[in-house]
């Protein structure tokens, strides 16, 4: 699995419409939330995976050290992506609290 594809991306196609709601979704699209909530599922799952492997490179299993760093790295890189998306969320929402109405 490249580092790539670790967190799955989606067009603003594929998104829910602002005027949906909560429980209506757009046609074919999934909602924020529900990507949002894939996409930390998926860091976790990368960050278990790391762990797994570095537990086992640790107690002599079989994990080797070149699969560890890859693990650690896929981890580090889709826990950093992670990051900038809710910094980017955080700048958008204190743009909306900025707008005077």
């Amino acid at each position: 699995m490249k580092v790539v594809d670790a967190i799955p991306l989606r067009g603003p196609a594929e998104l829910e419409t602002p005027s949906a709601t909560k429980g209506d979704k757009a046609a074919g699209g999934t909602s924020f939330a529900q990507v949002l909530g894939e996409s930390i599922s998926e860091v976790n799952r990368l960050q278990q995976k790391a762990d797994a492997s570095i537990t086992a490179l640790a107690s002599g299993g079989k994990a080797s050290l070149h699969e560890t760093m890859i693990a650690m790295e896929e981890a580090s890189v889709a826990f950093k992506l992670m990051m900038q998306v809710r910094n980017k969320i955080v700048e958008a929402y204190q743009e909306v609290m900025r707008i005077q109405v």
